[in-house]
């Protein structure tokens, strides 16, 4: 996870980056929301792209964990999202999301179990 957090800061420095080009008015006060709205459409299009192409982010390709549909399928491109914003809404209630995993019988995420979804680890293929 701390891997994917500095790849992703990376892609939102930059993202934040040209949202500041185009938009300047920083003091508006529709500035702020549209900038946050924005970066997080933007770390949802990163994550989705991924995971409905091959399943796997740069960093899950590294550790070899792939995210795939309940039933062993590709992620649609409806899962991905609704993984993405399940994923979003439990981190941002005090990590509750990623928490379940320690309670859980398969040890899923909370938002895999919501999306219907869930990580496997891929085998090595010497």
């Amino acid at each position: 996870m701390i891997y994917e957090s500095l790849l992703l800061l990376a892609i939102l420095l930059i993202a934040g980056f040209v949202f500041h080009l185009i938009f300047r008015d920083t003091g508006s006060i529709f500035f702020r929301p549209a900038f946050q709205l924005y970066l997080l459409l933007v770390a949802g299009t990163y994550f989705s792209w991924y995971w409905t192409h091959g399943g796997q982010t740069l960093p899950m390709q590294t550790w070899k964990f792939r995210v795939i549909s309940a039933d062993g399928n590709q992620l649609s491109l409806k899962q991905a999202i609704a993984r993405y914003l399940f994923a979003v809404i439990g981190i941002f209630f005090f990590g509750c999301g990623i928490l379940w995993a320690l309670f859980d019988r398969n040890h899923q995420f909370l938002h895999d179990r919501l999306a219907g979804t869930q990580i496997v680890k891929l085998e090595d293929s010497v």
